[in-house]
């Protein structure tokens, strides 16, 4: 597959970063991946995986690069952004990885040059590790990777052959629908398992002992970084306050029938917590079969496909 990109820049080389330039470097999705972090431990820990062909600053990093990949914190972006700005060349595009977008959608642009597009992109990929060392070029293999708008289709379409070229599968969403949706799909989750893991504060002594597989995969993303997290979590405040509540409300019903001893009660309602649960994993798979592909897409897609059979 011919390089898309000549040159790739990756601002922040942690888990996610480090993948989108090993992913890019092993799919031939980029010619040369320029990276930039703060930290000389993950500057030495990427050039030595292969996540990157070289290391720089920011400024020197953008320099020239068709394509730039914010990938630090959500709350940091935009004075990256504005550190940069200068040093990007007319025509390129400005994307990243965060898991929050309406904010990036209404700030970033107006921070950038004349001639330089911002669109957002969500890949739904990721782990309670962090750190370039845990960097996979498989991290985005068939995961869900969002596409938001953009004044520029053909910028658009550029994000969404990229990422597709890292194996994701586009989905193209509007800043706030991402939001609401993620809020759902992403947040609250984290939110439940943070949650349950500080209520363990009051656990027997004991308890932990007779920990087995549903507490383990419960509770593995509470394992995640928590000063990531709540920079994610205020972020997405507005949208996540929604699905809060759902859950507060239903745990305060689960409470109140297993406290009045009525097991016809909670069945019903675990039952019905189940039927939803599948609802949604097979709306989710519908939506998946159904839905059209910038052309792009489909040809990056294809590379992908053919680099698999290569290797």
């Amino acid at each position: 597959m011919s390089a898309a990109v000549s040159k790739l820049a990756v601002l922040g080389l942690g888990l996610l970063g480090g993948s989108v330039g090993l992913a890019a470097r092993r799919r031939g999705a980029a010619a040369r991946v320029v990276g930039a972090t703060r930290r000389a431990d993950a500057r030495r820990a990427a050039l030595a995986c292969g996540a990157v062909d070289e290391v720089a600053d920011p400024e020197d990093a953008v320099r020239d690069a068709e394509l730039v990949v914010l990938a630090t914190p959500v709350s940091v972006m935009p004075e990256l952004v504005r550190r940069v700005a200068p040093s990007l060349q007319r025509g390129a595009v400005v994307t990243d990885v965060g898991s929050v977008k309406a904010p990036l959608v209404e700030t970033l642009p107006g921070l950038l040059p004349r001639g330089v597009t911002y669109v957002g992109a969500h890949p739904m990929a990721g782990s309670h590790e962090r750190g370039v060392e845990h960097a996979r070029a498989d991290l985005f293999e068939g995961a869900p990777c969002v596409v938001t708008e953009s004044p520029s289709p053909e910028a658009r379409e550029r994000v969404a052959s990229f990422f597709a070229a890292l194996g994701g599968r586009v989905v193209l969403r509007d800043a706030a629908e991402h939001d609401a949706e993620v809020a759902w799909m992403s947040h609250l989750p984290h939110v439940a398992a943070f949650a349950y893991a500080r209520a363990l504060e009051s656990a027997p002594a004991g308890a932990a002992e007779l920990a087995g597989s549903g507490f383990r995969d419960f509770t593995r993303i509470a394992r995640s970084e928590p000063a990531l997290w709540a920079d994610i979590l205020t972020a997405n405040r507005k949208a996540l306050a929604a699905p809060l509540q759902a859950a507060a409300r239903a745990l305060e019903e689960i409470a109140r029938l297993v406290e009045a001893g009525d097991a016809d009660a909670a069945f019903r309602w675990l039952a019905a917590a189940r039927t939803a649960l599948s609802r949604a994993s097979r709306e989710g798979r519908e939506t998946r079969s159904d839905q059209p592909q910038p052309p792009a897409v489909a040809s990056a897609r294809r590379g992908v496909e053919d680099t698999k059979t290569e290797t």
